[in-house]
């Protein structure tokens, strides 16, 4: 190590309480958990819930984007899709400009299932906010971009 390299403190010395990426797992785990009976009941799975979510505010995304767009293994995502496009909550079709390429959209049925639980998941939100002020909310909703920013991969 050279005299211009910074020593990093150990996680113990940080603890997991200030160990942001522990933090924001246990966010949404939680958020995740808090969903899932009203996701259940609308035969949903968190990648399934992804999915809707996106198609709800992005108008057909090609398949690789929306696995990155909702954070889905494309294998996982794939199966989501098989699922989705059964239960006619989506529909597939292929681009228009490149035959290979498939782009997803929602369905009549999907906005509805997705309409259904969205109050759940604007709740869950509410709730991991409350007694937070605006500002801050804000603040940190910026600091989320910024970081999601230094770390993509992908321009999306």
């Amino acid at each position: 190590m050279n005299d211009e390299t910074p020593v990093q403190p150990r996680l113990g010395e940080i603890g997991l309480g200030n160990f942001a990426p522990y933090l924001m797992n246990r966010i949404m785990g939680r958020y995740n958990a808090s969903l899932r009976a009203e996701m259940a009941d609308l035969g949903l799975t968190t990648p399934k819930m992804r999915v809707l979510a996106v198609l709800s505010v992005v108008e057909g995304p090609l398949i690789r984007e929306l696995s990155v767009l909702t954070v889905v293994e494309q294998s996982t995502l794939s199966r989501a899709l098989d699922q989705l496009q059964a239960e006619a909550l989506i529909r597939r079709e292929v681009d228009a400009a490149d035959s290979r390429a498939v782009r997803v959209f929602i369905s009549e049925a999907g906005r509805a299932t997705f309409e259904a639980l969205w109050p759940h998941m604007a709740a869950a939100q509410a709730r991991m906010f409350r007694g937070v002020p605006d500002d801050e909310r804000r603040a940190f909703v910026g600091t989320l971009q910024k970081m999601l920013h230094n770390i993509r991969k992908h321009e999306i």
